[in-house]
C-alpha cells in the first residue's frame, strides 16, 4: 500500500491550509486513516483519525475544532483540513493507515501498518 501527501506549503498564522493523501489501497474503506505531524527536534504525534466504517473522528486536543479530517472512499483520499493555523502548527505531516480491527483512539505508531513520506506545513508569524 502506498500513501501520497500532498498540498503542504507556507501560510501565515491564522491561515488555512488542506492537505490530502491518495492511496491505491484495494481495500481502502477498511482502513482508519490517520495525520501525525513531527516538528523538528520533536517525536511524531497523532493529530487526528478518522474509523474506517463509520464517520467517527478523533482529535488531539490542540487541534480539535481547527482541523477536520474526511475521507473519500470512492477516489481513496484522506484530507485534513486546518483551519486557524498557529506557528506551534508547524511540522511536516504524515498520512497513515491503520488496518487495527478495534477502534480505540488516539491511534499509536503501533496501531500505523503503512506510512505516507510527509508533507511540510509552514505557519508564520
Amino acid at each position: 500500500v502506498q500513501l501520497q501527501a500532498s498540498g503542504g506549503g507556507l501560510v501565515q498564522a491564522g491561515g488555512s491550509l488542506r492537505i490530502s493523501c491518495a492511496t491505491n489501497a484495494r481495500t481502502f474503506a477498511f482502513y482508519h486513516m490517520a495525520w501525525f505531524r513531527q516538528a523538528p527536534g520533536k517525536e511524531r504525534e497523532f493529530v487526528a483519525a478518522l474509523r474506517r466504517t463509520e464517520a467517527s473522528t478523533y482529535y488531539t486536543d490542540s487541534v480539535r475544532g481547527r482541523f477536520t479530517i474526511s475521507r473519500d472512499n470512492l477516489k481513496k483520499t484522506v484530507s485534513l483540513q486546518m483551519n486557524n493555523l498557529q506557528a506551534e502548527d508547524t511540522a511536516v505531516y504524515y498520512c497513515a493507515a491503520s488496518q487495527s480491527t478495534t477502534w480505540s483512539p488516539p491511534l499509536t505508531l503501533y496501531d500505523i501498518n503503512y506510512w505516507g513520506k510527509g508533507t511540510q506545513v509552514t505557519v508564520s508569524s
